[in-house]
């Protein structure tokens, strides 16, 4: 290989919050701290906010795709934004749930002071739309920051499930929240997860729910400098899980949801470390140059270790 290819290929891969939404990757380009911005001005006729307003118009009832965008919203537009949108339009929806996704962000860094504030912008933007399940995740969220008992947030969970069934954040994030590195364990996990891909559809992503469970565990051991990580990936479930992954989402061609490319790299990676290249090729091969940081940051050379396979 050329050094001029070995460069081309270094520099191809994408690592980004926003995945392969193109749209939400452009409306924060468009608003990345910049002099313009300088003093919340974008123009003497157009607010700084509308591009973010007009992204959450026509992101519309999907439910999935307006979870990803308001959570990275949240994390990475500049916070004069949301606040000069907040101010402007006091009453807009689009406006209140992303203000409480930035607030419940800022509370898990302010602390227990911020709780209170962020958990009220949490009901209040749930108030104002009401079919929306997007503010209960924002307040779930906040409740994991916090480490408020599971049997609590369950409740807040089943108020999101109620209003989008099979919403691929909302079993995610209650899986994180049962996780051994959340406020559970590894029985109350792998329960949640075995029995939720075990009564979804022929399509959904939440198939994938005992893979990302054997993740988690994976983390935790690491994290705790426990023995064995490595051999979950040979217990005699393994293969079951990874088939039904495979058949009942992977090869369902599915359209695909705002975060498919976190389960696409989720399921490569346990192929690998199941030691079954093949499945792992085809898997990788959707994923374009699109790496997500977890799970590969489990492994010592997270950057190197998905060039060789997808390289491959």
């Amino acid at each position: 290989m050329t050094g001029t290819e070995m460069l081309r290929r270094r520099t191809a891969l994408l690592v980004r919050p926003e995945l392969d939404d193109q749209p939400l990757h452009l409306t924060l380009t468009r608003l990345r701290p910049t002099a313009q911005l300088h003093g919340l001005g974008a123009g003497p006729t157009r607010p700084v906010w509308e591009p973010v307003a007009e992204l959450l118009r026509g992101t519309g009832r999907d439910w999935d795709r307006r979870v990803h965008r308001i959570s990275v919203l949240a994390r990475h537009l500049p916070p004069a934004v949301c606040a000069r949108w907040a101010a402007d339009r006091p009453g807009d929806g689009d406006a209140l749930v992303l203000r409480a996704f930035v607030q419940v962000t800022r509370a898990a860094a302010e602390g227990r002071a911020a709780v209170r504030p962020a958990e009220q912008a949490c009901l209040r933007a749930a108030d104002v739309c009401t079919a929306d399940p997007t503010p209960w995740l924002a307040l779930l969220g906040l409740m994991r920051s916090f480490a408020v008992p599971v049997h609590d947030a369950v409740p807040v969970w089943i108020e999101a499930v109620s209003r989008a069934p099979w919403h691929r954040t909302a079993y995610h994030d209650l899986l994180r929240y049962l996780s051994p590195r959340g406020h559970g364990t590894v029985a109350a996990m792998l329960d949640f997860a075995r029995q939720s891909a075990a009564r979804s559809p022929y399509g959904s992503p939440i198939a994938l729910l005992p893979v990302a469970a054997r993740v988690e565990i994976v983390a935790h051991r690491l994290r705790q400098s426990a023995p064995g990580a490595g051999l979950l990936w040979n217990e005699p479930q393994v293969a079951e899980e990874l088939d039904t992954a495979l058949f009942q989402w992977f090869d369902s061609r599915a359209t695909p949801h705002a975060e498919a490319l976190i389960d696409l790299n989720v399921l490569a990676f346990a192929l690998i470390q199941a030691h079954r290249p093949a499945d792992a090729r085809r898997v990788l091969t959707r994923t374009g140059h699109h790496m997500t940081p977890h799970p590969w940051d489990l492994l010592p050379e997270p950057e190197r270790t998905f060039r060789y396979w997808s390289g491959r």
